[in-house]
């Protein structure tokens, strides 16, 4: 199939580490456009990638770009995410999609009307040791399960950093909470009852630096999950059945070449099950493409986005009246 050519709205971090390689590497995508408001970032980016540099709106109206990648930051989404479905552009978008379930709403509608492949950009979910850890649990290796506990936490980010401004959509909610609230989903499906919140911080904060939440399932599963961005790096979480426990480290964002280690307890004693690396981003790079050639949109991935951002609209309505 001939690649997908993609052009990117912005030139964050996440973009110029993670994603532009990957459309660059993989045989299904090709980067033909980098938009910036600063002219000299862009050309300093498309140079290292072979493509153009250009402006937001130019890259939306060039014919040669089919898809966008929208890495600005998490307030910004939905206006660019909305703007390209108007152009006509599939749209893989950063997360979280938009900053709250109405507006994700308004745009998964969109782009089910225009025919759009719109998809919301955690990579995780296409590391192969979530469906190994799946597998276990539907194969009974932990016998029933009985709660989750998840934790996702960063060190300090510098003063200026966006993820401190309330206006760009920052807070620990939104950049790291939503990874262990997605992971709960997966495992738990996505009909969780927020039973208690906090988000965390000081007055002199603009944004929320870390929280919990306690989440539980139509079944009676019980989720714990934590989350921060003043705190030592942790990206974990562990099931814990009747017959037995599994845990995994580096769950959110492990390197390409990592090898994921699944460590299973139980009255047996334990084990640990070494898997192959497998490269994330990659995987998501070559699946948006293959639901843009293939003619899929696809409702499953925007029904679990929309169920994720009404979830973190529940989790802050929690977290205000406690």
């Amino acid at each position: 199939m001939d690649p997908v050519r993609v052009g990117v709205l912005g030139c964050a971090s996440i973009a110029r580490r993670r994603v532009l390689p990957a459309l660059a590497a993989v045989d299904t995508t090709r980067p033909v456009a980098v938009a910036s408001r600063s002219p000299r970032r862009a050309a300093e980016l498309a140079a290292a990638f072979g493509c153009a540099a250009t402006g937001y709106e130019e890259l939306l109206a060039r014919p040669d770009v089919e898809a966008v990648y929208v890495p600005v930051p998490a307030a910004l989404h939905a206006r660019w995410v909305r703007a390209a479905l108007f152009a006509g552009k599939h749209v893989l978008a950063e997360k979280p999609l938009t900053t709250d379930a109405r507006q994700t709403a308004e745009l998964a509608a969109l782009a089910e009307e225009r025919g759009l492949v719109l998809r919301e950009n955690f990579m995780f979910l296409h590391h192969a040791q979530h469906a190994a850890a799946a597998r276990l649990l539907a194969d009974g290796a932990l016998g029933e399960l009985r709660s989750f506990e998840a934790a996702f936490t960063i060190p300090a980010l510098p003063p200026d950093d966006i993820r401190h401004r309330a206006d760009l959509g920052g807070g620990a909610l939104l950049d790291v909470g939503v990874y262990p609230l997605r992971i709960a989903q997966f495992f738990l499906g996505a009909a969780l009852e927020v039973v208690g919140a906090e988000l965390t911080g000081r007055p002199e904060h603009a944004v929320e630096r870390g929280g919990s939440v306690v989440l539980r399932s139509p079944a009676g599963v019980e989720a714990r999950l934590a989350f921060g961005m003043e705190h030592a790096y942790r990206s974990a979480y562990a099931l814990h059945g009747s017959g037995g426990s599994l845990s995994l480290d580096r769950a959110f964002t492990p390197p390409a070449d990592h090898r994921p280690v699944l460590r299973l307890t139980g009255p047996g004693g334990g084990r640990e099950l070494v898997l192959a690396p497998d490269d994330q981003c990659a995987n998501t790079v070559r699946a948006f493409a293959a639901a843009v050639r293939g003619g899929r949109p696809g409702r499953e991935p925007l029904r679990g986005s929309l169920a994720l951002a009404r979830l973190v609209d529940d989790v802050r309505n929690a977290a205000a009246r406690a």
